[in-house]
């Protein structure tokens, strides 16, 4: 009979014991969730980018003056311009935390200060803090160089030290073609290749004084001369003039980047294509496309695996296109393009005019075959396809770049 009032006094005393364990484990937990909110986060920070460590003046440049945003942060959570590049990982403290960031001068930007708040606490923010690049200097760099960037870190007032890290300036001659995020995510970039069509560099006037004065037009009207024909006139009057002017075909392509983060293509600016007087598939592009957009018409650039030519809207309603293969601007073998038709035999006796008209039509000839050949790729979005028109919308995204 014992057994049971003494179950019950141990019952009470167990009871006794759990009130005052419970409240210590709360004042525990309570104190924890007030020190993680108030007091700085302590482990410091990262500087961080999109692009492996790589910088491209090219792409800085032509989306400068614009609201375009086509590196695009991997993370949701960030603050800040992305067009910065560069970029601070840093975790927060408590809710609407202070960051200050203090960015040292280098050769490629003047030193800059950003203040943020972080709203969230005890959360990891990505912040693009402002560069001020130099601009002059982005356009003037010929070969990819080393510069090391400085950052430090103030967060609630407390000083997170400096970091670091160096990054490889790409040259402006490099167009970015895509990026890969969280190791499989791949960007299409290929917009930029519109930064290389550049229809207000000085040099077009004196080209088109040039074509001019082979009286095949006396006139660039654009779309207003009249039908396809008269805009097919003046192409051809381009493609002569830069045939006079004895440029020949340059398969140097490659860059001297090695990454699995970033992909990109050698491209001649205008004015180092027409020094050189040396283009390849992409450099012929655009350069024709520049000219294409100095007289009115609108300029297509169409890229397969390994090539990329140029065409054109033969009417302002664009429902009509036209291709050129503008490596046969120089000085081409034809039956490399025709190995059927042994088309060089007709060549004997010619004149350079009409030798300039017959490689002109071969080069439509040839191009049209080639859209007609991948159209179902060209317009599928697929990697290493694309078909951009440098239209007006994509000229309020995209500036021309020059030297």
């Amino acid at each position: 009979m014992n057994a049971f009032p003494l179950i019950n006094i141990e019952k009470e005393s167990r009871r006794k014991w759990r009130i005052p364990l419970v409240v210590v484990v709360l004042a525990v937990v309570v104190a924890g969730s007030l020190w993680l909110n108030n007091s700085p986060f302590r482990s410091g920070f990262e500087i961080t980018d999109e692009l492996g460590g790589n910088i491209f003046p090219s792409s800085i440049l032509s989306v400068a003056t614009t609201d375009a945003q086509v590196i695009v942060p991997a993370d949701s959570m960030y603050v800040g311009n992305p067009k910065s590049c560069i970029a601070v990982r840093v975790r927060s403290g408590k809710a609407y935390s202070r960051v200050r960031i203090e960015v040292a001068e280098t050769p490629f930007f003047a030193r800059s200060v950003s203040e943020f708040v972080l709203e969230k606490p005890r959360t990891e923010y990505t912040i693009y803090p402002d560069i001020i690049w130099n601009y002059e200097a982005l356009k003037n760099i010929n070969q990819a160089e080393p510069v090391s960037v400085a950052v430090t870190v103030e967060l609630n007032g407390k000083s997170l030290g400096q970091r670091v890290r160096t990054f490889s300036v790409r040259s402006i001659n490099e167009c970015l073609l895509g990026y890969v995020t969280n190791g499989t995510k791949f960007h299409d970039t290929g917009i930029f290749f519109a930064a290389y069509v550049n229809e207000e560099n000085p040099m077009i006037d004196q080209l088109l004084r040039e074509a001019l004065d082979t009286r095949i037009v006396t006139r660039f009207l654009g779309y207003q001369a009249g039908g396809p024909e008269a805009v097919d006139k003046q192409v051809y009057a381009l493609w002569n003039v830069l045939q006079k002017r004895n440029f020949r075909y340059s398969s140097v392509s490659n860059t001297s980047l090695s990454s699995n983060v970033v992909f990109s293509q050698r491209v001649r600016t205008f004015d180092d294509a027409l020094n050189s007087s040396q283009i390849n598939c992409v450099d012929g592009s655009v350069l024709f496309a520049s000219l294409l957009r100095a007289i009115n018409i609108d300029p297509i650039l169409v890229r397969t695996p390994g090539h990329m030519f140029v065409g054109y809207y033969t009417g302002s309603d664009h429902k009509e296109m036209n291709f050129l293969e503008t490596t046969m601007i120089g000085d081409v073998d034809l039956e490399e393009f025709f190995p059927d038709e042994k088309p060089d035999s007709t060549v004997v006796g010619k004149t350079q005019n009409q030798m300039s008209r017959l490689t002109f039509d071969k080069s439509k000839e040839y191009a049209n075959k080639k859209y007609k050949q991948n159209e179902e790729g060209i317009h599928s979005g697929k990697l290493n396809y694309m078909f951009l028109e440098i239209s007006k919308d994509v000229r309020r995204n995209i500036q021309p770049i020059g030297k």
